[in-house]
């Protein structure tokens, strides 16, 4: 395989020139004839970079590299990776910017590029990942604001784009995402209002949007979450009083009001589900 030294860096695996790649540790080969469908490298110590021939590997369908020491840039040539189902960069020290070509990846069902050191933009051109189902993109050093083009992920499940540096206002198109179990965007330096729309995502389980900058109220319509496990919004400039549709979360869990410019009263109901000091007087009587 074109670039496996590149990729191994200094860490020790059993691939040896003479024997049939068939055999070499962590790859995965199928069909006749036989070709490479997956290399699965989690936490090898890889300490090289990711080679931009694996973009020659027709076949792969599965790329882990989570927990290694992988370093430099994402290749833009694993955009022509057209059966890719998986592509998985978890913690490692990649750089540079996310490439817009793997917005070309049909069959991709999980991008995972968290806890890296990654800057730049989020392409709008992910929002042509029409298969996606889990999309991390958290702990990095992501700018810039988020691409309402995410909003067309009919499919996706997970979102996450927690602890980056993003800004501007949170896309109304997100509410389109009508599978969503969990949608992270904290730790970041989003502004303008909760949208209402977040509203229509009846699947959502949880929703993090704490330590951003939002202002406005609480938008009742998050009262129509009906499967919401726990909602987070503490430590932005949130004003106005809670809504009572909040009230009707049959199984809301814990709810985070802290450090935002609340009013009035916590509804009865929602006494025993608040985790943390809301700043807020109990309703009387």
């Amino acid at each position: 395989m074109e670039g496996k030294d590149t990729l191994r860096g200094t860490a020790s695996l059993d691939w040896d020139y003479g024997r049939a790649i068939t055999t070499w540790e962590s790859v995965s080969v199928s069909g006749a004839p036989q070709r490479v469908v997956a290399l699965d490298f989690y936490g090898n110590e890889l300490s090289g970079g990711i080679p931009p021939e694996l973009g020659s590997l027709s076949n792969l369908e599965w790329i882990n590299l989570n927990v290694n020491k992988l370093k430099g840039s994402i290749p833009p040539e694993l955009g022509n990776l057209s059966n890719l189902e998986l592509l998985a960069l978890d913690l490692n020290e990649l750089s540079g910017s996310i490439p817009s070509e793997l917005g070309n990846l049909p069959n991709l069902t999980a991008l995972h590029l968290q806890f890296n050191e990654l800057s730049g933009s989020i392409p709008s051109e992910l929002g042509s990942l029409s298969n996606l189902r889990t999309l991390l993109l958290s702990g990095n050093e992501l700018r810039g604001s988020i691409p309402p083009e995410l909003g067309k992920l009919s499919n996706l499940r997970d979102f996450s784009l927690g602890a980056n540096e993003l800004s501007g206002s949170i896309p109304p198109e997100l509410g389109n995402l009508s599978n969503l179990e969990n949608l992270s965007l904290q730790f970041n330096e989003l502004s303008g209002s909760i949208p209402p729309e977040l509203g229509n995502l009846s699947t959502l389980l949880t929703l993090y949007l704490q330590f951003n900058e939002l202002r406005g109220s609480i938008p009742p319509e998050l009262g129509n979450l009906s499967e919401l496990r726990r909602l987070d919004l503490s430590e932005n400039g949130l004003s106005g009083s809670i809504p009572p549709a909040l009230d009707d979360l049959p199984y809301l869990e814990m709810l985070y009001l802290s450090s935002n410019e609340l009013s009035g009263c916590v509804p009865a109901a929602l006494r025993r589900k608040l985790a943390d000091n809301a700043g807020l007087s109990y309703c009387l009587g």
